[in-house]
């Protein structure tokens, strides 16, 4: 690898750190302004003052938010997320199968979503300005228009209440089959496929698009190869840099976009662990999972970045 990559890398790297950074001040600031008072959540209302003051002083609640803070990041970097206030399970294990479930739902939309919006962006370049790029471009403009929760319900109604062919609720666990846990996925997995798979699929034309304006795109088409072997030999190699930021972006909202699909379809993942510790204030869950969000999102958009800048032959083969 060629000094000007490694250099570039190295930056990258050094960004998304001092960025998790950041984000992780953000996410202790916003927790710590959220009103109301998290002793007097755990106790109730009938709590005396003495034993919301120990409980307080059990948490430490009285040290000053600084150290709070470096408490909490030390204990992130040494791999302890702390306790749930609301239940005093710890957070690391109970998220170690929320976060598998949501990699695994994530996966499978990915695997069914990326080959089809590449595949539909191919031939809509291939067939551009026809009746096809007019059809499939229609449909994906169509299908962003649309939010998560509006494409659960509607399949959830034709698909769990009038056809029964999936069920409406993604039960699964520990030791299910195979078999039955793809079964319970399959319509959050559509969901957000369909969520995904537009964007990803226009902006793959725009790109192949782009790079068929050029000149050696021009020769190819002058020396009589086929327009797909135009644009699967000369287009879609020059255009894959963007392509992969692109994919990227999107697998990075299937991991920490998925909150609203799991509420839909009350699937046991990080994001309707999310939703139901916020609805009892429990910080320091709210904290670990928005703190896993960020790091993902904020990898994942690294990994797009490397691999844009592995891709430009200009930085593999300087002069």
């Amino acid at each position: 690898m060629s000094s000007p990559i490694v250099k570039l890398v190295a930056q990258r790297l050094a960004l998304g750190i001092l960025l998790l950074l950041a984000v992780s001040v953000l996410i202790f600031a916003g927790t710590q302004i959220l009103p109301g008072d998290v002793a007097q959540a755990i106790l109730g209302q009938s709590a005396t003052p003495e034993s919301l003051a120990n409980l307080r002083e059990q948490l430490g609640l009285n040290d000053p938010a600084f150290i709070r803070y470096f408490r909490w990041l030390g204990g992130v970097v040494t791999g302890d997320l702390g306790t749930a206030m609301s239940s005093g399970q710890d957070i690391a294990t109970s998220i170690k199968g929320r976060l598998w479930n949501t990699l695994f739902l994530a996966f499978w939309a990915a695997v069914v979503a990326v080959p089809l919006a590449i595949i539909l962006g191919l031939i809509a370049v291939r067939y551009r300005n026809g009746w096809v790029d007019k059809l499939i471009s229609g449909l994906a403009l169509a299908s962003t228009s649309f939010p998560e929760f509006f494409i659960g319900y509607v399949l959830v109604y034709f698909f769990a209440v009038k056809y029964q062919i999936f069920p409406g609720i993604s039960t699964v666990y520990d030791g299910m089959p195979f078999g039955e846990r793809m079964q319970a996925i399959m319509l959050p997995a559509a969901a957000l496929t369909l969520v995904v798979l537009a964007h990803m699929m226009r902006m793959t034309r725009a790109a192949i698009l782009n790079v068929m304006q050029s000149a050696y795109v021009e020769t190819a088409e002058l020396k009589g190869l086929s327009a797909f072997a135009v644009i699967r030999r000369h287009a879609f190699p020059n255009a894959i840099a963007p392509i992969i930021n692109v994919v990227m972006l999107n697998l990075a909202y299937l991991i920490v976009g998925v909150v609203v699909v799991e509420v839909i379809f009350v699937y046991p993942g990080m994001g309707q662990y999310l939703v139901d510790h916020v609805t009892k204030r429990d910080v320091p869950v709210v904290q670990a999972v928005g703190l896993i969000f960020a790091a993902v999102y904020i990898s994942l958009n690294i990994i797009a970045d490397i691999a844009a800048i592995v891709a430009n032959p200009r930085l593999r083969h300087p002069k």
